[in-house]
């Protein structure tokens, strides 16, 4: 751009000098601009292509002799250089620094939440599956509290209400039966033996993830991903032979809720896919669509008059305190999966694999203090060579 303009005359003028005067212009042709001779850094002469932008310094001493009527004019000029710094404070990397670290902390308290939620849900179900040893009521109690919570919340506007389709609840569907399945088994399998047990076991789910990617879907893994299912494979194995209170009914229930599980989240991971609902009201969809599942196998199986003699005898033995075991496990079902769901739209799959082996560690460890149960040391030792296997492959996997 133009550096500098000078005129050597110091007389003043007025805006009619500056007026064309009306005189014949040959018309010539003309494409690009011309070549500016300019003086640069004392070098004069030198020519400046309009290809590149000039950089204007400043013009200097604009005037027009009176008595010549002439301009004289002295141009400096110099290409623009665009590898010149800009002299402006952008504090983009502080600013992201402290999104960064805000959605840490974020995290931080989902997983936490998370944890806690489930702890609190594994002893008052374990706790209520002792007195009242009926898992599909359990279970249906658990997803009609989550649905019921949910509909209040749309209806007094605490959650948006999700913009829902036919195509949604129809890809929804296989989610919510393979959701049901799983969610019965586990729960069966917990009225049947030890909650560290069955999480134990259920530790072994990625196991099940690859064998029924690569054998189903066809998906390849790497070589460190198989090696990483032997000591969880191991592991459980380990735990299961020198479990004190082995119980087939209970170690199946596991297992089948660990099939049941993998098949949700392939289903899942194509439901959610170009899915504008949420986490939280995509969960709550499940649960409604899961509890009309449940809900006639559960009358089939158990029936209502076992439910009536079963609740009778809970009541005389526990007493009132019953009833709040049954609605803190229910409510609490329902919040503990609602937060991971809503944990699953802020992190990696990744991520939320190594938390979820984190969650069963607290699970395994505070149903054994508070149940007191009876745990041998290789038992330990099994569930700790399965637990470590699982984030080993979740570290493989990656």
């Amino acid at each position: 751009m133009i550096s500098s303009i000078k005129h050597s005359s110091t007389s003043s003028f007025t805006s009619t000098d500056f007026l064309p005067k009306k005189r014949s212009i040959p018309r010539t042709q003309s494409s690009p601009l011309p070549i500016i001779k300019s003086i640069h850094n004392g070098f004069p002469n030198q020519s400046l292509s309009s290809q590149k932008p000039l950089h204007v310094a400043s013009i200097e001493n604009l005037a027009i002799s009176k008595n010549s009527k002439q301009r004289k004019t002295e141009c400096q000029a110099y290409e623009a250089d665009r590898s010149r710094p800009l002299g402006i404070n952008i504090e983009l990397p502080d600013e992201e620094a402290r999104l960064e670290a805000a959605k840490k902390i974020k995290i931080g308290i989902y997983f936490a939440t998370w944890w806690a939620l489930n702890v609190v849900f594994n002893i008052y179900n374990k706790k209520v599956l002792n007195a009242f040893p009926f898992p599909w009521l359990t279970s249906t109690l658990s997803l009609a509290a989550g649905s019921l919570l949910m509909l209040i919340s749309w209806a007094t506007r605490v959650a948006d209400v999700p913009k829902t389709d036919v195509e949604f609840w129809k890809t929804l569907f296989p989610v919510a039966v393979a959701h049901t399945i799983g969610h019965v088994a586990a729960t069966v399998s917990m009225s049947k033996v030890a909650v560290s047990f069955t999480h134990i076991i259920k530790s072994g789910e990625p196991a099940f993830s690859v064998l029924v990617s690569r054998f189903v879907l066809g998906e390849a893994f790497p070589l460190p991903v198989y090696l990483s299912l032997l000591p969880i494979i191991g592991g459980c194995a380990l735990s299961a032979v020198t479990e004190l209170n082995f119980n087939m009914t209970g170690f199946m229930g596991a297992m089948i809720s660990n099939l049941a599980f993998v098949f949700r989240n392939i289903f899942s991971k194509k439901g959610m896919k170009g899915n504008c609902v949420s986490g939280m009201n995509y969960y709550a969809c499940l649960s409604m669509l899961s509890l009309l599942i449940l809900t006639p196998f559960a009358i089939a199986v158990e029936g209502p008059q076992l439910w009536a003699v079963g609740w009778q005898n809970a009541v005389s033995q526990i007493g009132p305190n019953f009833v709040w075991w049954v609605v803190a496990q229910s409510v609490f079902y329902h919040l503990y999966n609602q937060v991971s769901y809503m944990s699953l739209d802020q992190i990696s799959p990744l991520t939320f694999s190594i938390g979820n082996t984190m969650k069963r560690i607290s699970v395994i460890v505070s149903s054994i203090i508070i149940f007191h149960t009876p745990v041998q040391p290789v038992n330990a030792l099994g569930a700790a060579i399965a637990i470590l296997g699982t984030f080993i492959y979740s570290q493989a996997k990656q």
